[in-house]
C-alpha cells in the first residue's frame, strides 16, 4: 500500500521548495516532513527530492508529484459529492496543474486561456517554460501533466489536439535593415548580421533561413531569453529575429519593423498534448485552450 501521508510530504516540498514551508502547508513540523520524507526514501530505496535551495524532484520523483495531482484531482471530485469526507481542522485541499508551453505562446495565445480556466477552477496552476520542441520530453519525464508542444506524433499515455499554427515574421528595424544589407537579404548577408536567439533550444532563425534560402546558415547572435525583449530588440535595431506575428503586426502596419523578406512567414504547427489519466476531469482546461488557439492561431 502507498503511504500516503509520505507523499503528500513529497509533493508539498516540491511545491514549496523547502521542508519549511511544506511544514507549514500541510500543518506539521518541518521535522515530521523530513521523517516521512526520508522513510519513504529508504522504503523504495531512491531519491525523491533533490535538497538545496529551493529542493526540487527528481525524476521518481516527479512521478509521484503527477500522480498526487490526479489523487488530487479525484478527492476533489469526490469531496463535491461526500462533503463529510473532510476534515475541518485539515487545511483547504487544492490541486496544483503543473504545464509546459513555450514562451512565444505564453506571451501571445497562451495566458487567455489560463486566465480564463483560472477564473472558474479550483486547480492552482504551474507553468513552465522551455522551446516548443522540447516541452513534449516534459510529459515523457512526468514534469507536468500537459504541454503545448511542437511533436505531432503522441507522446506515450497522453492524448493530442491539434491547436493551430503560430506564425513568426523574420522582422527588424529599417535601419538595421540598411546597415546589414544595404544589397538586400542573401544567403552570405544573412550569416554576418546579428540575430536575436532565446536560448540554445532556438532554432528558429535557422529554420527560416532554411526555409528561404534552401541553405544551412549559423548566424551571429545575441542571446536574448525574452518574449517582449525580442521586439524591443528588434525596435531598437540591436538585431533581427523572428517575431510571433501577433506581437509585431502593428509595428510591420505602422514601419518601425519591416520583414528582411516580404511574404516569407515561418509557421510552427502546436500541438495539445494531455496525460490521459486527467484528461476527462481536465476536459474544460483543454476548451479553454482549444478556444483560445482557434482565435489566435492559423487554422
Amino acid at each position: 500500500m502507498l503511504d500516503y501521508s509520505a507523499l503528500r510530504a513529497v509533493s508539498a516540498v516540491v511545491q514549496t521548495g523547502s521542508f519549511e514551508k511544506a511544514a507549514g502547508l500541510l500543518n506539521v513540523t518541518p521535522s515530521a516532513v523530513s521523517q516521512r520524507v526520508k522513510q519513504f526514501e529508504e522504503r523504495l530505496g531512491v531519491v525523491l527530492i533533490a535538497r538545496g535551495n529551493p529542493c526540487t524532484a527528481t525524476e521518481k520523483g516527479e512521478w509521484l508529484c503527477r500522480h498526487m495531482e490526479n489523487v488530487g484531482m479525484l478527492e476533489a471530485e469526490l469531496f463535491q459529492h461526500l462533503p463529510d469526507l473532510l476534515d475541518p481542522t485539515d487545511p483547504e485541499p487544492r490541486v496544483t496543474l503543473h504545464i509546459a508551453t513555450n514562451a512565444d505562446s505564453l506571451g501571445t495565445w497562451f495566458l487567455t486561456a489560463m486566465s480564463s480556466f483560472a477564473r472558474h477552477s479550483p486547480y492552482l496552476l504551474n507553468i513552465a517554460i522551455d522551446d516548443e520542441d522540447h516541452t513534449a520530453e516534459w510529459l515523457r519525464r512526468g514534469r507536468v501533466v500537459a504541454a503545448v508542444t511542437s511533436l505531432e506524433k503522441p507522446v506515450q499515455g497522453c492524448r493530442r489536439l491539434f491547436l493551430g499554427a503560430l506564425r513568426y515574421h523574420a522582422t527588424a528595424s529599417p535601419d538595421f535593415v540598411a546597415r546589414h544589407f544595404p544589397q538586400g537579404v542573401t544567403a552570405n548577408s544573412i550569416g554576418r548580421a546579428p540575430a536575436l536567439t532565446f536560448n540554445q533550444k532556438d532554432r528558429l532563425q535557422c529554420r527560416w533561413i532554411r526555409q528561404v534560402f534552401e541553405e544551412d546558415a549559423n548566424p551571429a547572435t545575441h542571446w536574448l531569453p525574452s518574449t517582449p525583449g525580442f521586439i524591443e530588440a528588434s525596435l531598437s535595431g540591436m538585431g533581427w529575429g523572428m517575431n510571433p506575428a501577433p506581437l509585431v503586426r502593428e509595428h510591420l502596419s505602422s514601419g518601425r519593423l519591416v520583414e528582411l523578406i516580404p511574404e516569407t512567414p515561418l509557421d510552427v504547427p502546436l500541438y495539445w498534448q494531455l496525460n490521459r489519466l486527467a484528461a476527462d476531469r481536465l476536459a474544460e482546461l483543454t476548451r479553454e485552450v482549444t478556444t483560445a488557439a482557434r482565435h489566435h492561431l492559423l487554422g
